[in-house]
Parts: C-alpha cells; sequence; structure tokens
C-alpha cells in the first residue's frame, strides 16, 4: 500500500531514500581528516550546509552553530590544580 498510494509521513514511499552525506567520513561536519570541523570551528560551512539542506526528513533543516565549549584542544582548569588552602 505505501508504495502503490503513498504516504504523507515520507518523502520515499518505501523506496531507500539517498545516503546522508552527513553521515559519511567525506562529511566536514565534525572532523576534516585530523584538523576539526564545522562544528567545533566552522570550517567548511559552505560544504556543510550544502549536505545539511540535501538531507530530506521532512522538516526545515537549519544548519546549527558551531560548539562555543571548544577549547581547541587545551585542558581546562581543575579544582584540584585550585584547592583552598
Amino acid at each position: 500500500m505505501l508504495t502503490n498510494q503513498g504516504s504523507s509521513l515520507t518523502a520515499y514511499d518505501g523506496a531507500q531514500p539517498a545516503v546522508n552525506q552527513l553521515a559519511t567520513q567525506q562529511s566536514k561536519l565534525h572532523a576534516d581528516g585530523n584538523q576539526p570541523g564545522y562544528s567545533l570551528n566552522g570550517a567548511g560551512a559552505n560544504l556543510v550546509t550544502t549536505q545539511y539542506n540535501d538531507y530530506q526528513d521532512g522538516t526545515p533543516n537549519q544548519i546549527p552553530f558551531p560548539s562555543q565549549l571548544d577549547l581547541n584542544g587545551a585542558t581546562p582548569s581543575q579544582y584540584l590544580d585550585n584547592l583552598p588552602q
């Protein structure tokens, strides 16, 4: 019935959807080889935005902002380094 009449719940009506490019190793969302990717520092925003918009899930996909919590490899200060006297 799904493949014959379709459904308002999916754009694919029982067919196999295309591979989500953000779920492949070629994606620059989280890493670009050994370098940080878009989610850490915003690098490769144009490519990631294109791949993000190509993902068809029935809802508008606005790309999230890169993290503001990344310390760029630095170790944060720790309580044990600053114990009370």
